[in-house]
């Protein structure tokens, strides 16, 4: 196995990958009689042909690191929001697309409050919440296509931080 070392999840490193959901800097306005910050538009949504969003919940069990990754995903018909509604670190794993197959795997931990969107196509590791509750909204691509793809990884990797 091979050692990847988790780095913190920033807009600017996460970028090809996708849309890093929080609120940092300023809101884009205030709403609400001025009592609520909203950050307006912070995900590029991409529903693909013939697709539209829904929003679903998943509650997936908690893992833990060094965190073993043998697979990957992605979903070559439309982007795919995780809202964590917990307010714990989770790991996030994506990879580069090397002529449709994963290639160079990153791992960001996610701080509490941050929730991401992967673009069309990204590959991806499986949802990974570091505690309990591992419940986060999804805000995904529903319609009649195939909407996944699994890479097994020929040498899994060893997820630190």
């Amino acid at each position: 196995m091979t050692d990847l070392n988790a780095i913190p999840l920033t807009a600017a490193a996460f970028a090809p990958f996708g849309d890093v959901l929080d609120v940092s800097g300023d809101p884009d306005k205030l709403i609400n009689q001025g009592l609520c910050g909203r950050y307006h538009d912070r995900a590029r949504l991409d529903l693909g042909p013939n697709g539209r969003a829904g929003i679903s919940l998943f509650n997936a069990e908690p893992r833990s690191l060094p965190f073993r990754l043998d697979m990957v995903e992605r979903h070559p018909e439309g982007s795919q929001a995780f809202l964590p509604m917990h307010q714990n670190p989770w790991l996030v794993i994506v990879a580069e697309d090397a002529g449709d197959a994963p290639g160079q795997v990153q791992a960001f931990l996610a701080a509490p409050g941050q929730g991401i969107n992967l673009h069309r196509g990204t590959w991806h590791g499986v949802l990974t919440p570091l505690a309990e509750p591992g419940l986060f909204a999804v805000v995904d691509r529903i319609g009649d296509s195939a909407n996944l793809q699994e890479h097994w990884l020929g040498t899994p990797l060893t997820i630190t931080a």
